[in-house]
């Protein structure tokens, strides 16, 4: 059977999820030295989703993220990066993110909510693709989600930088963080 003739496990996703973390990836993308993207993940977290197809609005996400799992692969950018320069993942050990608003328009949902990096928050607005629905070997009822949003990180006071001396900085302050979520209905 291909991808495209999949059926779905329900038709309506209405009900409460767990994210599950081993099947989900929150990503980031940034440039480096003005001339190339370095990617990485954040590798622990966990989170919670409220969804309510017939009123999105009583719908609701909440995400806590452990700063200190930030991996680029690079253990030296890692340690930098959850260092005072950035993240300060010894007194802010965690990201949050919290739904203030939820709107759908058919596959497309519209999650706007606090994004709180250090003692910053800020809102942001990430539209999701549903990826469909399944039931898994373990009787686990699962949904997908995919989303993106570009973000300007001195928005949440990441400011650290260098220049370069062809002109530029270092790291860019345009960041694009990418979600691949996988999340199980609670039984």
């Amino acid at each position: 059977m291909s991808e495209s003739t999949v059926t779905p496990a329900i038709a309506d996703l209405t009900g409460d999820y767990t994210i599950d973390a081993a099947h989900s990836r929150l990503g980031f993308v940034a440039r480096h030295a003005m001339v190339t993207k370095v990617r990485g993940a954040f590798k622990e977290f966990e989170g919670t989703a409220q969804i309510d197809t017939a009123n999105p609005a009583a719908s609701s996400v909440n995400l806590v993220i452990k700063s200190a799992s930030i991996d680029t692969g690079v253990a030296d950018r890692d340690g930098h990066l959850a260092s005072g320069d950035f993240f300060d993942a010894e007194t802010y050990p965690e990201l949050r993110f919290n739904s203030t608003a939820v709107e759908r328009d058919g596959e497309e949902w519209t999650i706007t909510g606090d994004l709180t990096i250090k003692d910053v928050t800020a809102p942001v607005a990430i539209v999701f693709t549903e990826g469909g629905s399944a039931k898994d070997p373990f009787g686990n009822l699962r949904v997908g989600f995919e989303g993106d949003i570009t973000v300007n990180r001195k928005d949440w006071g990441l400011t650290w930088n260098a220049a370069l001396e062809t002109g530029g900085f270092l790291v860019s302050e345009k960041v694009k963080l990418e979600f691949d979520i996988s999340a199980i209905r609670n039984a």
